[in-house]
């Protein structure tokens, strides 16, 4: 994989800008937006990037870091979903509780925003507090977002409960946007200076970068990413005018910044020393990029991934067409096409000829995958498995120099699992899943030298990109995931059934 971001010199930047800013105050809230873990879209976006260099940012700075996790009630009761893991919000709250543990950074508590008694957030609640750990409960706050004097009061940030922190730098995150992060923050600043200390508010937030041109491909596949939130980028207008300098944000930032800046002002009690939101910013992102070309390049990618994954989301009804629309004109706006995509062709060619073969007036479902040899394999479904798992194994096959003859799984192990699956489980859909197969290799390396080099070659799979002419299901999406494979589907079901679907 071709690098165009500096890992370490991003860290290194990082860590002694927020060392910088904290050093203004007794005390640090950061609002952390974007993914504290697992940041996949910066990963493809920024290639050297780090998934995991926030979380690794933070253990740096761990002994002068807590961190505090807010999740919107609402999103709780209506089972919210985090479309990269599959998992409600409340559920991604007790893994990122785990991860930040296991990065040995100190979880303070759990806030739980907007609150109002309802039943499931209150089971939530139960839940975690039966684990030892501390909750607290935030109602929505009056007057918010335009009567000041009212957000400012006993009656606004001042009905929170105080959430102790011993810590200079708190850090507040959340499972995603709308979470209460901001509210947070400030509810904590209003009591900091109530009890007499003197506390600061900053943001970190990735994207869009700062600091390079507003249609840059890399911003605009931010634009890409949060279609659904209708985030615009924007020049930074309060930036310009105090400093006559180009910088770029988003809408919601600058559309509230006149509000934020008068709130932290009437808390403070005196002018704040932002002029801008990119001041409030401390984000060094952009002075990692050590190869523009290699990041316009993966940024583009990102764009038709982003086109294939909301294609399928409205497919399945979860976004509605004007998401849709926008991710389309994205496209447009940076020339691209769908086929730009060098997996999109031999999937939908192999899907093509497998249909001119069959008997049957049906869908033939194939996936195409590109190894980081540049190598282009494709896989169909049979009985046996589907097309996700028969691709897989060809490129295990690839890499270990194995004939596409040699069977790598004995039919002495393929047919009790299946039998399992259609006569003890009733399952409708018999042919093994990528998971399955996975499993039913490592069964079988256990005497099958063969099966072992194979299975071994499963790590070459990182950094791979796919295209499947059909719809995933999710376990197939979460493998594909977990192996460091970027799949995108066509918004086709592989069969007519509603329920019973692959």
């Amino acid at each position: 994989m071709k690098i165009g971001f500096d890992h370490e010199k991003y860290l290194e930047e990082q860590s002694k800008f927020i060392l910088e800013r904290v050093n203004n105050y007794d005390k640090l809230y950061l609002e952390f937006g974007g993914k504290l873990l697992f940041d996949l879209h910066a990963k493809r976006v920024l290639p050297g990037f780090d998934e995991n260099a926030k979380i690794k940012l933070l253990h740096k700075l761990k002994e002068k870091v807590e961190v505090v996790i807010c999740v919107y009630a609402g999103d709780i009761e209506r089972n919210k979903i985090r479309g990269d893991f599959g998992i409600t919000y409340d559920i991604d709250v007790l893994r990122l509780i785990d991860d930040l543990r296991s990065h040995e950074l100190d979880v303070n508590s759990v806030v739980i925003t907007r609150y109002n008694g309802q039943p499931a957030t209150t089971v939530f609640i139960n839940k975690l507090e039966r684990r030892g750990i501390k909750v607290y409960k935030h109602e929505a706050t009056k007057g918010y977002p335009t009567d000041v004097d009212t957000i400012v009061s006993d009656e606004g940030y001042g009905k929170n409960p105080y959430i102790e922190t011993t810590k200079p730098i708190v850090v507040v995150t959340a499972p995603g946007p709308g979470s209460g992060k901001l509210a947070t923050c400030l509810s904590q600043l209003y009591h900091e200076y109530k009890k007499g200390k003197v506390a600061g508010y900053s943001k970190f937030e990735t994207f869009p970068v700062w600091n390079v041109p507003l249609k840059h491909p890399l911003n605009i596949a931010y634009e890409a990413a949060t279609a659904d939130l209708k985030d615009v980028n924007m020049i930074d207008s309060f930036h310009f005018d105090e400093y006559n300098k180009v910088s770029v944000n988003y809408n919601r930032d600058i559309e509230t910044f006149p509000v934020l800046k008068r709130i932290i002002e009437k808390i403070t009690g005196e002018e704040s020393i932002y002029k801008s939101p990119t001041d409030m910013g401390v984000n060094r992102v952009g002075f990692g990029i050590i190869d523009d070309e290699i990041v316009k390049e993966a940024s583009r990618q990102e764009v038709i991934r982003r086109y294939f994954k909301t294609g399928c989301e409205y497919k399945k009804g979860y976004v509605d067409k004007d998401t849709f629309d926008r991710v389309k004109l994205i496209m447009e706006e940076l020339n691209l096409k769908e086929t730009d995509r060098k997996v999109v062709i031999p999937a939908r060619e192999h899907s093509a000829k497998l249909k001119e073969q069959s008997t049957k007036n049906e869908v033939c479902p194939a996936v195409a995958i590109e190894l980081q040899d540049g190598s282009i394999l494709t896989g169909k479904s049979s009985c046996v498995m589907d097309a996700t798992a028969a691709v897989i194994l060809n490129a295990v096959k690839h890499f270990a120099n194995i004939s596409d003859d040699i069977h790598l799984i004995s039919p002495v192990i393929l047919e009790p699992i299946i039998n399992l699956k259609s006569n003890t489980l009733n399952s409708k859909n018999t042919p093994l899943d990528c998971e399955e197969i996975l499993m039913a290799l490592s069964i079988c390396a256990v005497t099958n030298p063969t099966a072992q080099v194979a299975l071994e070659k499963l790590s070459m799979l990182k950094g791979s990109q796919a295209h499947s002419t059909t719809i995933l299901s999710r376990s197939d999406e979460q493998t594909f995931r977990k192996l460091g494979i970027d799949i995108t589907s066509d918004p086709e079901y592989p069969t007519a059934n509603l329920y019973y679907n692959a």
